[in-house]
């Protein structure tokens, strides 16, 4: 029996087309007045196509089920009892050809999950002792192995490059289809293709550990994860369907119709109100993990469509998460020596202003490397004096200064209380007893938030919240400049906590977003938790929604196509059962018949499937 299941189930499209084979067989036949082949050919017709269709039937049974198979098959015997040989043949084959357009159309909304399912690798070229390469299983190489990659390879794990570097295609894990050029001790991922270059790996992260792993499983439970709506839709089926057994047998009852007792049970199929929810999720799940986007669960689709307020950590979310010179006022008659003396000081220091200093005078290409430093004092909470090419150096704070009896002037004062109140931090630089630059270094505001932050206002989002353990005029500077209306600074991880739940209980519906450990509590105790890509794996881990390439655009596109996921549902749910009701009121008036009423009954369900389908040519504006 459990051989012939399977049988039937392997070759069920080959069952659909003989069946439609066999229906124009019999139509050719009664036009040609052949009564006995259009008989034969429409019984063995209904007979083939109801196999696969009474054994789901059987198999939802034994599993306590009342399915539309079950209907179906009721409708078919129903009709074999009455002699409407053709009316069964008919409605048993659009039953089976929507099931076939049906997994079709549904593979094509899976296809970026197959997509990338296929794009994982399997196999590494692991460095030996003697230096020669073995092909090995992506399963068995081990963290702290040296894999070689060579020009159009994948990277098979994630690691650290030890030597070598080249341009890679991440789209498989960012979505970002740019090139990325990585050298030594750059960090890389599995699933990734190197365009040019060879590369030697040192593994850190190895088989369902990789991120490019977790990409796949993580999108691969999110689609099978329903909504709430998805939810309430099976609970209905569970009821409906006994529902329309009864209602049918009451009609047959009452009109003593058997015929219209029948097609009752074929037309009350919820089948498009069943499909027409997962689908919207699938397809919206799908073109997010094709976007950067990693959206886990329908419900998490639900929930995000419905969220008003957005909470945001600032330093490697709303900022870059690294320092640089955002304001230079330059007093010096020769501002490039001036430049190249202080870079040559601070180039000695791992301080993250010392850093700034430098990075910004390498981009004004001034050469200072040649420069000579005979003398360095480091003075804890002050600065540095130095002696660089015979000239005293002097670069710190104003404590610094005093302590070596430098004064600023009224306006040298007045531009440095401004970088302050800007919220940066400054460096003072004093060459033989005269301050030559005031500069203000700050953590630089990620270029497209301000965009991305009014976009989101017009797409629904009505309130903009930062929390930050920085200090209160920083933050306030940055919201300033981004039009964030609430502010929250000098706050340890558990006071942002405290903070999100005092949002929630204003009966809001929170978003938090975030990329480091201490936003993890954060991020899981939000509505929706978001966490920045680039961030650590506990963020990753505990969000509910994760930015492959940490930007703000793939954010904007989150929350519209959360939205769009939602609508494209409702629509779907409405479709369906619009349908039901026009079929039953056709019916009931006569304009309506069995095959007629399966022919809408199937179209309905390819229609909601077909809108769903639309969610994955989504872009947001």
């Amino acid at each position: 029996m459990m051989k012939f299941e399977r049988y039937i189930q392997q070759h069920t499209n080959q069952l659909t087309l003989a069946t439609g084979l066999l229906i124009i067989l019999g139509f050719i036949s009664q036009f040609s007045g052949i009564g006995i082949l259009k008989t034969i050919s429409f019984i063995v017709a209904s007979l083939l196509a109801a196999t696969p269709i009474v054994i789901r039937a059987y198999e939802a049974l034994r599993v306590k089920v009342i399915s539309i198979e079950l209907l179906v098959s009721i409708a078919v015997i129903g009709a074999f009892v009455i002699g409407e040989f053709d009316e069964s043949a008919i409605v048993t084959f659009l039953f089976l050809f929507g099931s076939f357009l049906e997994e079709k159309t549904l593979a094509k909304t899976r296809h970026s999950i197959k997509a990338l399912t296929e794009m994982a690798p399997t196999t590494a070229a692991v460095l030996q002792a003697d230096g020669t390469t073995v092909e090995t299983d992506v399963d068995d190489v081990e963290v702290g192995d040296h894999v070689l990659v060579k020009t159009g390879a994948q990277v098979p794990v994630d690691g650290v490059i030890a030597s070598g570097d080249g341009y890679l295609n991440e789209s498989s894990v960012t979505g970002e289809a740019k090139l990325v050029h990585k050298g030594a001790a750059a960090e890389v991922f599995s699933g990734t293709i190197l365009d040019n270059g060879t590369l030697q790996i040192e593994a850190t992260k190895v088989g369902d550990d990789t991120t490019f792993a977790k990409i796949i499983e993580l999108v691969e439970e999110a689609q099978d994860t329903k909504s709430t709506a998805e939810k309430f839709i099976d609970r209905f089926a569970t009821y409906y369907t006994p529902a329309v057994l009864v209602i049918a047998l009451i009609v047959g009852l009452i009109s003593r119709d058997f015929k219209l007792a029948i097609t009752v049970l074929v037309l009350g199929c919820p089948g498009a109100l069943v499909i027409g929810a997962p689908v919207s999720n699938v397809a919206g799940i799908g073109n997010g993990a094709k976007n950067g986007v990693l959206i886990k669960g329908g419900e998490v689709v639900d929930t995000f469509a419905k969220v008003d307020t957005l909470v945001f950590d600032k330093t490697g979310t709303l900022t870059e998460g690294k320092t640089a010179v955002t304001a230079v006022e330059n007093e010096a008659a020769d501002p490039q020596r001036v430049l190249a003396l202080v870079a040559k000081v601070e180039s000695a220091s791992d301080h993250p202003l010392a850093r700034a200093v430098v990075a910004y005078v390498d981009q004004q290409q001034i050469a200072f490397q040649q420069l000579t430093v005979t003398a360095s004092n480091t003075i804890k909470g002050q600065g540095i004096a130095a002696i660089v090419d015979q000239q005293h150096v002097l670069v710190g704070n104003e404590k610094l200064l005093a302590a070596h009896h430098v004064t600023l002037n009224d306006t040298q004062k007045a531009t440095l209380h401004q970088q302050q109140q800007a919220g940066s931090s400054t460096v003072i630089v004093a060459v033989e007893q005269q301050v030559q630059l005031i500069m203000g270094i700050a953590d630089v505001i990620r270029p497209e938030v301000k965009g991305a932050l009014a976009a989101l206002k017009r797409q629904g989002i009505q309130h903009l919240v930062m929390l930050t353990g920085d200090n209160a005029l920083t933050a306030q500077d940055v919201a300033d400049q981004l039009g964030i209306e609430e502010v929250h600074a000098n706050l340890l991880p558990e006071e942002k906590v405290e903070q999100v739940k005092a949002l929630q209980a204003q009966g809001r519906k929170v978003a938090f977003i975030g990329d480091g450990i201490n936003d993890s509590p954060s991020i899981a105790t939000a509505d929706i938790g978001i966490a920045m890509g680039g961030g650590t794996d506990v963020a990753v881990e505990t969000s509910d929604i994760v930015l492959m390439r940490s930007s703000f655009g793939e954010l904007r596109h989150a929350y519209g196509l959360a939205k769009k996921t939602v609508a494209n549902l409702r629509e779907n749910i409405i479709l369906a059962i619009g349908t039901v009701v026009f079929l039953l009121i056709g019916l009931v008036f006569g304009y309506i018949y069995m095959a007629s009423g399966m022919f809408v009954h199937e179209a309905s369900i390819l229609v909601v499937i077909f809108n769903a389908m639309r969610l994955i040519r989504f872009h947001t504006k």
